[in-house]
């Protein structure tokens, strides 16, 4: 499946890597790296369909691709004409609470077309989103979410819909941290060592969490 991530970055590469989308672009292509951070929280042979629909998930901002206002099935949509597989356009189309928005658009009908995927592979995919900014800094989940309800304001499809979603979505990020966590030390253990770890400042060790941050 190695080739589905190599045809996946050069489709996200070719929609999103040109003038007037530098920062959309670093903001995908630093999802695409936390998904690769967060390849454990899902089956091995799924891996590689987490990692290409990260660096898909916002290709439907790209001028040419956008039409119908949600980016999420505007971008499913473009996929579809370019032979992904039909599992990493649904993903796309539903990546990051992507309903939300659609009842507000009017547009439920057309985004479920697509079959939304409840499981690890949804919520690792809107933990790759929720934790990298719009600049591809990472950030908490929580900071995330206050960040675009910020920069939209309230009478904003966008913001309704992330309020409306704020607990489904960070309920998403607490499964994927224990996910990790667990595969993190089932490995160690499995390998006879304690819980994966990195070294921290004070040379002691600590453990990373879905946002490549230390745990406390």
């Amino acid at each position: 499946m190695q080739n589905l991530v190599a045809w996946s970055i050069h489709v996200a590469t070719r929609c999103l890597g040109s003038a007037g989308l530098e920062q959309r672009w670093r903001h995908v292509q630093a999802v695409g790296a936390r998904a690769h951070q967060l390849r454990f929280a899902v089956a091995d042979d799924e891996q590689d369909v987490l990692i290409a629909a990260a660096w898909l998930h916002d290709v439907g901002y790209a001028p040419t691709i956008a039409h119908t206002g949600l980016h999420s099935l505007d971008g499913a949509r473009y996929l579809d004409t370019v032979g992904l597989p039909r599992r990493v356009t649904a993903l796309v189309a539903h990546h990051t609470g992507a309903r939300f928005e659609a009842a507000r658009r009017g547009l439920v009908a057309e985004l479920e077309a697509y079959e939304r995927e409840d499981g690890p592979l949804a919520d690792a995919l809107a933990t790759a989103d929720l934790t990298v900014g719009p600049s591809g800094q990472s950030v908490s989940a929580q900071e995330r979410i206050a960040e675009i309800l910020t920069r939209y304001p309230p009478d904003s499809p966008v913001h309704q819909a992330v309020a409306e979603g704020r607990q489904l979505l960070l309920a998403a990020v607490g499964r994927v941290d224990a996910r990790v966590c667990f595969s993190e030390t089932s490995a160690s253990v499995s390998a006879g060592g304690g819980p994966a770890s990195v070294e921290g400042d004070g040379g002691g060790v600590e453990s990373l969490d879905s946002a490549g941050r230390k745990r406390t």
